[in-house]
């Protein structure tokens, strides 16, 4: 018989008084792209023609078209985005900009493992590379290269952890280490990954993106719908747009979770919505109570996992957990306003942090994570190779849309460079079934996750048949 025992979140559950006050005047409404008020770019209409077009206006599209630029400035270049720069997922996360290509040690050796090194290097290779992008081109976007903080919250967790005690760049921490590092009840062990990971506010990330693409020549449109990509089998590639259209010689597909413009790759992603709150800032009182002096991002190792981190202004973000796809991944407005997720976030945040009682949550939102089977971008290409496409980021796409954003670049080129010989460029992972098997496999996913996580981690029939054939769905 299977055994179902209560999480940390279970066994200690705030007054729901607490949760009702904490959320009584927040608005739905997303913090970052609030708090990052940019320029607002002109809408294209008509027809023109481009050496390179990029659509999609989030850190994947950004980065493909200031790289262009950077390769080759006498190259013409376009970024089209059909609502506004970065509001959709590049706006809406963490800011978590992490070094793993692969969605981590355990997925990268199970999936990549022969190139597993290699990627791990490149992708540490990324994150130096956007340290120093940001300090050169004066990016304005609190970069924090603080590393991230793993958390044990079960018992069985702590195990998972003391495998890694003594590894290079890795800090242990014990039960009495952690507390005195960030002071929550919740905390058995902790692992500080030093080096791998950065803070960043992502709202200003994108506007500084954009800034940087149109100093170096980029013309940017926004409110500016792409429709569809056509060509004859030689000569340019046609965008077509809701106002026009724009021709170009190679184009790039930056749109993650929204329906791919190359048809063949559209079952290769679910759109997965993600719940966050924003805190009010601390005082130092409260400040002071936790510790957290290093400011690590942190998330707890669950696999409905929470993630965390402090603002500039000493805010605490807290999302995650509550991954929920909706019947006929369509992505509407609406499914951003969730009050059973919110609220189940709120009783989290006081279960971890039971010293900040009568703080107050000043924004809720949610955001779509383009996820696919194997947790990692995948890249595809059509047109005889004038057009690429990546997506597939599964929550990890701040820093991973750069190295994508090359990889893209490379193939566009037409030459062989070791990105594009990579196995995980070469490879795609499985398709995700139509509807209404996808809704159902997702559900049976999401049940068996939440399984694992009330009986000590173990993963049962489902989830270990998924692991074999090489499906997954991440919380």
């Amino acid at each position: 018989m299977i055994s179902v025992e209560p999480t940390a979140f279970e066994r200690s559950v705030p007054d729901s008084r607490v949760i009702d006050d904490s959320l009584k005047g927040s608005k739905l409404a997303t913090f970052w792209i609030e708090d990052a008020n940019g320029p607002k770019w002109s809408k294209f209409s008509g027809s023109a023609n481009y050496d390179l077009v990029v659509v999609g206006g989030g850190f994947l599209g950004l980065w493909t078209a200031l790289q262009a630029k950077q390769r080759d400035p006498n190259r013409t270049v376009a970024l089209i985005e059909g609502k506004r720069i970065g509001w959709a997922a590049s706006g809406r996360n963490g800011g978590f900009a992490e070094a793993t290509l692969t969605h981590g040690e355990k997925n990268g050796s199970r999936r990549f493992p022969k190139e597993l090194a290699r990627l791990d290097e490149l992708g540490l290779q990324n994150l130096d590379e956007i340290e120093k992008e940001v300090k050169r081109l004066r990016f304005d976007c609190d970069f924090e290269r603080t590393g991230a903080l793993a958390v044990a919250v079960e018992p069985y967790q702590v195990a998972e952890l003391e495998e890694e005690r003594g590894t290079e760049g890795l800090r242990y921490f014990d039960e009495k280490q952690i507390q005195a590092e960030i002071a929550s009840p919740t905390y058995l062990a902790g692992l500080w990954a030093l080096e791998d990971t950065a803070m960043i506010h992502p709202g200003k990330m994108a506007r500084e993106l954009a800034r940087a693409c149109a100093d170096a020549g980029v013309d940017i449109f926004e409110e500016t719908v792409a429709k569809d990509v056509q060509s004859e089998s030689t000569g340019p590639v046609t965008v077509k747009l809701a106002s026009g259209q724009l021709s170009a010689q190679r184009v790039a597909l930056a749109t993650n979770a929204f329906p791919a413009l190359l048809k063949r790759y559209r079952l290769h992603t679910v759109p997965v919505y993600d719940y966050v709150l924003m805190t009010e800032p601390l005082s130092a009182e409260q400040l002071k109570s936790i510790g957290w002096k290093n400011r690590q991002g942190v998330a707890d190792t669950a696999n409905q996992f929470h993630y965390y981190r402090l603002t500039k202004d000493n805010r605490i973000l807290f999302g995650g957990y509550d991954a929920i796809y909706h019947f006929g991944g369509k992505i509407k407005k609406k499914y951003e306003d969730r009050p059973a997720s919110h609220r189940m976030l709120a009783s989290h945040f006081f279960t971890t942090f039971p010293q900040l009682e009568g703080i107050r949550f000043t924004h809720r939102w949610a955001g779509v994570i383009d996820t696919c089977s194997r947790f990692t971008a995948f890249f595809g290409h059509g047109r005889d190779g004038r057009v690429a496409h990546s997506a597939g980021f599964t929550g990890l796409g701040v820093a991973g849309t750069r190295f994508a954003a090359n990889v893209m670049l490379d193939q566009l080129s037409g030459e062989k460079t070791e990105r594009t010989e990579l196995q995980m460029v070469k490879s795609l992972p499985i398709p995700f079934p139509p509807e209404p098997f996808a809704w159902i496999g997702v559900e049976v996913s999401r049940w068996a996750l939440n399984r694992a996580d009330h009986n000590r981690g173990r993963r049962n029939l489902v989830l270990r048949t998924l692991d074999a054939v090489g499906l997954g769905f991440d919380s």
